[in-house]
């Protein structure tokens, strides 16, 4: 059972929920892209729901919400060090279906492979996803063929239209929360609400059933590596990548007081895979291609049981050379029938 709110009420039932919730959701950024006159829609704090982008894709995913781009892991003098303090609020975060199906991924990396890690769980007990759904397919998503169009794990899903706002909150305390927060006094009525959804997208890809080592000397990675700059732009768009390097911050008025950082890092870029002594695992842009790719489709699933990939389609979007990660994930699925 869902509700019908009046804008108007849910308006004020957003402001009040900012005193006990730190709320992120993608907004527009006008003029703020990567070229002239671009805009970019991308994750920040919202302080209402005019606030929000909710019919297109957000250039940048969700998990800046919950992993920084740039986050200090401690501070350090020359006898100790100090963990920095975590925000007392909650999180609410608006996100698409394929990107709550990415957060399972990223739980599997933090959470279950190998130790827990602590930066990233402190967060992620604190936050509330809200789905918000999808009228129609974007441009270069995939999302129907990697079973990520549709999702029932929210805790709120929540639809803007005109003068009325429509929402099912299947958490409870979250309900408690909304009801506090007015939801019974503003003219709420209850109705059946139903998540939108896509069913089809303009593309589509085919996952390779019989991938094996062989598969990695397929000059298909030769091919289309050899158009590839090593920006690493598709890396910091994903929403299940989540590599990172760190960084030792020495003050100038004391080199013995510092920070050390972690960092987004992209395995497509120059040095990632550096080593003392010189030596390199993957030097040319081909084997970087390769080892993206195939952990995505094939390492991860081996080890988890499902694909890496959501099928957000960023990756294509973002690619200077138009570099088509679907493409290539059904051409190798092609010659994977032969």
């Amino acid at each position: 059972m869902g509700y019908q709110i009046p804008k108007k009420t849910a308006d004020t039932i957003f402001s009040q929920l900012q005193a006990d919730y730190e709320i992120f959701a993608p907004r527009l950024f006008a003029g703020d892209g990567c070229f002239s006159d671009t805009d970019i829609i991308r994750y920040d704090k919202v302080s209402s729901l005019d606030e929000i982008e909710f019919d297109r894709r957000s250039d940048y995913s969700f998990k800046e919400s919950l992993f920084a781009i740039n986050e200090t892991l401690f501070y350090f003098t020359e006898n100790e060090t100090a963990v920095p303090s975590c925000t007392d609020k909650k999180l609410l975060i608006f996100l698409k279906s394929c990107d709550l199906h990415a957060l399972k991924r990223l739980d599997a990396i933090y959470l279950e492979n190998g130790p827990e890690d602590f930066y990233y769980k402190r967060l992620r007990e604190k936050a509330s996803f809200v789905l918000m759904g999808c009228g129609e397919t974007c441009d270069t998503g995939f999302c129907a063929s990697m079973g990520t169009s549709r999702s029932d794990n929210y805790d709120l899903y929540l639809k803007c239209d005109g003068e009325n706002v429509w929402i099912d909150c299947p958490s409870e305390a979250l309900l408690l929360t909304l009801k506090k927060a007015g939801l019974d006094e503003g003219g709420a009525s209850a109705c059946e609400v139903t998540p939108e959804y896509v069913t089809e997208n303009k593309e589509s890809v085919t996952l390779p059933k019989n991938l094996s080592v062989e598969s990695f000397d397929n000059p298909l990675w030769e091919a289309y590596g050899s158009r590839c700059i090593g920006c690493g732009r598709c890396n910091f768009v994903c929403p299940t990548c989540t590599c990172f390097t760190m960084q030792d911050i020495h003050y100038r008025d004391n080199e013995n007081v510092g920070e050390r950082r972690r960092v987004w890092a992209s395995c497509q870029v120059d040095g990632y895979t550096d080593i003392a002594g010189g030596g390199s695992f993957r030097k040319t842009q081909g084997e970087r291609l390769r080892f993206k790719v195939m952990h995505k489709i094939y390492d991860f699933e081996k080890r988890f049981g499902y694909p890496m990939c959501v099928g957000c389609g960023r990756c294509d979007a973002v690619c200077p050379e138009y570099i088509s990660y679907a493409n290539l994930v059904n051409k190798l699925a092609e010659e994977d029938e032969k």
